[in-house]
């Protein structure tokens, strides 16, 4: 959520924005936020003008008895009265205006890094930089649930039955290798600083609103029927929660999180579920990282958390790529955003795997997350990368490790994890 003495002083420059991400529908809404914030702080203005004649009226009422004066000490009274009915009425505008004026701001989007490309969809999202090199072997690779069913690894008929679509039963060696990979990701995050953390699975709504746009909850989140609950999607929502309405003190930044959670989405859109794989489902587990920290620092923990993400992958020798996300592709919260692709020897070509955000002050302005500096309090930056997504992860790990025998090789990171394996054979 932007600054609303920003938006005011710089109408043009949030205008703008708003053209850069194609959002052309929330144009008026600069002007009219304006308009409202104005007739909200007007209210707001006669109302303390009134409640300085209230008291003021009210000392000389109790003057007035005093002297035996009753006509004024009555006439007086009837002042404070007439204040009230009217200071009752302007208390009342300005509520409604305040949360109007919150309402129309948390749909305007924040302003984004001027090294954002500019583009319409995901489609015009722009590749960074490669590493390793992507590999096709001579063997034709199966579907990755082929590759599964192979290893008696997933049962998708027997979830359709007790879930419905986008849900699955992993188990063998490939339910001990989704583990493994969720193992491996927390040590690997916790070699690196960060601090573990296993969050609720369950938020109330006023932390949904502080950490996304109300399109992204539309199309995620489940709501619990009669509680005021919402499943989150990822565990940044419940970690990025946490430090709902505190004041950090500057020497304990950055705050540096790795959280391990299921993540549940409903995934309403244009991708949709799949009929036959564990690309988009509505279950899965993921581990996370969040930072909180000053402003200043942000631009250079954004580039620490995506690399940790190629990191992770190359560890595992899975070669990767980073996408620059346009404008268009950017939710309203986020300043900068890259995707961690995955090679596909199958598809021969990269697909999602995680990704990286910077999202400024938004979600620290939304959630009243701040700093206490020297010179007073200052709202924080709060960024989240994707570490690994299994059973997502899982497609580019068994394609990258088949064998033409059908077996799976198990790099050597992960083998403590499985029992000494080195290998996963039929």
């Amino acid at each position: 959520m932007l600054d609303i003495k920003f938006l005011r002083s710089n109408p043009d420059v949030v205008k703008e924005n708003i053209k850069k991400k194609f959002q052309f529908e929330k144009i008026e809404l600069v002007d009219k936020v304006i308009e409202l914030d104005k007739e909200y702080r007007d209210a707001k203005n006669r109302a303390d003008e009134l409640r300085g004649q209230r008291n003021s009226i009210s000392k000389q009422i109790g003057m007035f008895m005093a002297k035996g004066q009753k006509d004024d000490a009555e006439n007086a009274k009837q002042q404070v009265k007439d204040i009230n009915g009217e200071l009752e009425a302007l208390e009342v505008k300005e509520t409604e205006l305040e949360a109007e004026v919150r309402k129309i701001m948390l749909v305007i989007p924040n302003i984004i890094d001027e090294t954002v490309p500019i583009g319409k969809d995901d489609s015009e999202n722009v590749e960074i930089e490669k590493f390793g090199e992507p590999f096709v072997p001579d063997f034709e690779v199966p579907y990755h649930v082929d590759i599964m069913e192979s290893l008696n690894g997933i049962d998708l008929d027997s979830a359709r039955k007790t879930s419905g679509n986008g849900f699955y039963y992993l188990s063998g060696d490939i339910a001990r290798l989704h583990s493994a990979i969720l193992s491996y990701a927390r040590d690997f995050m916790i070699d690196r600083g960060f601090t573990y953390y296993i969050p609720p699975f369950m938020i109330r709504s006023e932390v949904v609103t502080g950490v996304m746009s109300f399109a992204e909850m539309e199309n995620m989140m489940y709501k619990i029927e009669g509680e005021d609950l919402y499943l989150i999607g990822t565990s940044e929502h419940s970690m990025i929660g946490k430090f709902i309405d505190s004041i950090i003190p500057e020497e304990e930044l950055p705050k540096t999180l790795t959280s391990y959670s299921p993540c549940f989405r409903k995934e309403v859109g244009a991708h949709g579920i799949e009929e036959r794989g564990v690309y988009r489902i509505h279950q899965f587990e993921k581990q996370e990282m969040i930072v909180v920290c000053k402003p200043e620092d942000s631009k250079a923990w954004y580039d620490r958390l995506w690399q940790n993400s190629v990191d992770f992958f190359r560890s595992l020798d899975i070669p990767v790529r980073t996408l620059e996300c346009c404008s268009g592709d950017l939710a309203d919260l986020k300043v900068k955003s890259c995707d961690v692709e995955a090679w596909s020897p199958r598809q021969k070509k990269y697909f999602e795997v995680g990704s990286c955000s910077n999202l400024g002050d938004a979600q620290a302005r939304r959630l009243g997350i701040r700093i206490k500096g020297k010179d007073g309090n200052y709202f924080a930056h709060t960024l989240n990368n994707t570490v690994v997504a299994p059973p997502r992860m899982l497609i580019a790990f068994l394609e990258n490790n088949l064998n033409e025998d059908g077996s799976v090789n198990i790099p050597e990171p992960l083998r403590m994890y499985m029992g000494g394996k080195s290998k996963i054979e039929k």
